[in-house]
C-alpha cells in the first residue's frame, strides 16, 4: 500500500473516531492532515480519549507524551505510521 493512501485511511480513521465523539461543530469535509488539534477542539482529556479509541479502532498504543507535543492531524498520522499502522 502506497503511504499516501495508508495516510488517507487513518485521515479517515481519525475523522471517524472524532466525528462520533466530537461535541464541537466541526466542518468535517474539510478535515484533512492540516486540520489542527485546536481546529477541532482537543484538550488533554480529549487527548486522553483519543489515543484509547485510536487503539481500539487502528490498533496502535500510542504514549499521551507522544500526542501531547503534535498540533496537526498530519503529525498524528506520521506517528501512527512511524508505530506500525
Amino acid at each position: 500500500m502506497s503511504e499516501t493512501s495508508k495516510e488517507e485511511i487513518i485521515i479517515g480513521q481519525l475523522r471517524g473516531i472524532l466525528e462520533e465523539s466530537s461535541v464541537k461543530d466541526q466542518d468535517w469535509d474539510a478535515f484533512c492532515a492540516a486540520t489542527t488539534i485546536e481546529d477541532i477542539g482537543l484538550d488533554s482529556l480529549t487527548i486522553l480519549d483519543l489515543l484509547y479509541d485510536i487503539e481500539e479502532v487502528i490498533g496502535v498504543h500510542l504514549e499521551a507524551k507522544q500526542v501531547l507535543k503534535i498540533s496537526t492531524v498530519g503529525e498524528i498520522v506520521s506517528l501512527l505510521i512511524a508505530e506500525g499502522a
